[in-house]
């Protein structure tokens, strides 16, 4: 018997129920995914880039908004099917084509975009409390550690009142928008010329900062993961249909970020370039729209829409950490220690050019940062190309020649854009890690036509017979399982005490990922159908065993409080849990559950490892 594919978020198959009878109910079943992708798309270093294109080049850069826009949504519908077709997210789906050193990488390079965008966000957060409330913007720094806390809190509303908050939120942004374009009465004229592509070695940087800022790596990731939060069956139809109303989502949540940095730059335009004032920190920016526009009106609602930008694109940066290192490492760490750690590792360079270089350079390094994430993003592109041209992953939903074809060119103009910026400000001291780089992205472009690379065989769960062993009478034995390699030691030792003692098997499986924390527990009933195939496999291998067996399903961010409850519902005798070896530090980082189950029940519990 196999064990199912490891999952970076066991609970991804179907959490949401989508069976409606009207079109427009099924859209809003489906919708939201792309949503909760979107607020990533007009965080902080968004408006930074539009600010500079703006200010420094008018209007003409406009037309680089438009095609990173329909760059973004070409690829995340790509994303969005390899998760509804594949049942993978693009994290898991690396761990399982490319080697380990290769899937490392790719992982180590896609943490560094999240860091990359984490400290866009707060420095957009400590801009807009300095412009609210006179906050020194090193303290406001500072303060953003706290909001780990608060994103944790707002995992925990339930689906519909998270998405709920997700569209106030970008409606709020949008309604600030829509009041500074009327105050600013932007040139139609020159908007229309900015949608004709033109680009130079000047204004090559910030270009690719907006590529960077718009088609953002790592929401690759997270959409591949989140759209299988929906209800999906495994027939054609009900693939095909969910396909196309992810798609229509996602024209929907990114061209609403699309109105807003555009909007964002063609203010900038506006009020600035053709004043020909130079703009150097969004905080001037923020100072001279109330004597420009003739309202101080201009300024808060500018300030206002900063701060809700920075605050809801930090919910994109902490699910997506959640999914690469589930998908690429198959580590589920404790969400407030893994939304710490990023946000430790962005406040560090935050906090040091503040002290070191001043306030004045914190607006060059929130366009650097964008600039990072748009030379990871080959990395995740590609990949996601590769999987979805791959027929032996996607079947009939393998992506069409004209499809394939237009995502090679959509590769290769970012790609080809990104080799044009390191090319010319590439110094000599990064060559050498710069080539190393560039010798990856092409294995990553020819590893399809190389020797087709597959893992090792899927570990199997045997359950063995053993000799009988005096032991006391039981009844109901909890053998709790994650789909790990711990199960399989667990089930062995379950299955001969449960023959000796003629007891009843009660399997737990609580789902306690990052998708789980926003969709509530609906994910509960979704995951029976999702994990149907490991977990039938061992109910079945148990029943060839003779050993009476049942499944428990939970749905929580503590595993340790469902198995608590369930032993305590069900009257269970033992508890057979499986080890993982941890010290006590990574007790600490990984939630390990037995210290806490061992001292809350008054009930044997077996522990092997």
């Amino acid at each position: 018997m196999s064990t199912a594919p490891s999952r970076s978020l066991g609970e991804m198959h179907g959490s949401v129920p989508t069976a409606a009878t009207s079109f427009w109910k099924r859209l809003l079943a489906f919708g939201g995914p792309a949503y909760l992708v979107s607020v990533g798309y007009m965080d902080p270093g968004n408006w930074a880039t539009d600010l500079e294109g703006g200010a420094r080049f008018g209007y003409q850069l406009l037309w680089v908004l438009v095609l990173s826009n329909l760059m973004a949504i070409l690829l995340q519908t790509l994303s969005a099917r390899l998760g509804i077709v594949a049942r993978r997210d693009l994290a898991q789906a690396c761990r399982e084509i490319y080697p380990r050193p290769v899937a490392r990488l790719l992982w180590f390079l896609c943490e560094l975009a999240i860091t990359a965008c984490d400290l866009a966000e707060i420095l957009g957060a400590a801009i807009a409390l300095q412009l609210l409330f006179r906050l020194p913007l090193l303290w406001g720094v500072l303060l953003t550690a706290v909001d780990t806390f608060l994103i944790l809190f707002l995992l925990q509303l339930g689906v519909k009142r998270f998405e709920s908050l997700i569209r106030s939120i970008i409606g709020a942004i949008g309604a600030c928008f829509v009041v500074e374009l009327w105050l600013a009465q932007p040139s139609l004229p020159g908007m229309v010329s900015g949608l004709v592509p033109s680009l130079n070695a000047e204004s090559l940087y910030v270009a690719v900062a907006i590529l960077g800022a718009t088609v953002m790596p790592h929401n690759l990731y997270l959409h591949s993961a989140l759209v299988q939060t929906r209800e999906i069956d495994d027939s054609p139809a009900a693939k095909r249909q969910a396909c196309r109303f992810n798609f229509l989502d996602s024209v929907i949540a990114l061209n609403a970020a699309l109105f807003i940095n555009i909007a964002i730059l063609v203010l900038s335009a506006t009020v600035f370039w053709q004043r020909k004032i130079v703009v150097t920190q969004i905080q001037q920016a923020h100072l001279m729209l109330s004597p420009l526009l003739g309202t101080a009106t201009a300024s808060i609602l500018f300030a206002v829409a900063l701060l809700l930008a920075g605050q809801s694109s930090t919910i994109t940066g902490t699910l997506a950490g959640q999914v690469v290192m589930e998908g690429f490492l198959n580590i589920r760490m404790q969400p407030w220690i893994r939304r710490a750690v990023t946000r430790g590792l962005a406040i560090i360079p935050a906090v040091l050019t503040i002290v070191f270089f001043g306030e004045g350079q914190v607006y060059q390094l929130l366009i650097f940062s964008q600039v990072v994430l748009s030379l990871q993003l080959p990395f995740a592109v590609v990949p996601l190309v590769r999987f979805t041209s791959d027929r032996t992953r996607m079947g009939e939903f393998v992506s069409p020649p004209w499809l394939q074809t237009l995502a090679v060119g959509v590769s290769g103009i970012i790609i080809c854009l990104n080799g044009w910026l390191v090319s010319h400000y590439l110094s000599q001291w990064l060559f050498v890690p710069a080539l190393a780089l560039a010798g990856v992205l092409a294995y990553l472009v020819l590893e399809p036509f190389l020797a087709a690379r597959h893992r090792g065989p899927a570990s199997v769960i045997t359950v063995e017979a053993a000799a009988p062993l005096d032991l006391p009478r039981y009844e109901r034995i909890l053998v709790p399982l994650d789909h790990s390699a711990k199960d399989a030691i667990a089930l062995r030792h379950a299955a001969v005490v449960a023959r000796q003692h003629d007891a009843r098997v009660l399997l737990i499986h609580v789902e306690e990922g990052a998708t789980s924390r926003v969709y509530g527990e609906r994910s509960a009933t979704a995951e029976v159908q999702a994990g149907r195939d490991y977990l039938a496999d061992v109910l079945s291998a148990l029943e060839k065993q003779s050993v009476k067996a049942e499944l428990l399903i939970y749905h929580s961010s503590r595993a340790a409080d469902e198995i608590i409850r369930a032993a305590r519902q069900y009257h269970v005798d033992l508890i057979i849990m499986g080890s993982h070896g941890h010290g006590r530090l990574g007790d600490l980082i990984y939630g390990e559950t037995i210290e806490r189950v061992r001292h809350a029940l008054p009930v044997p519990l077996l522990v092997v490892k």
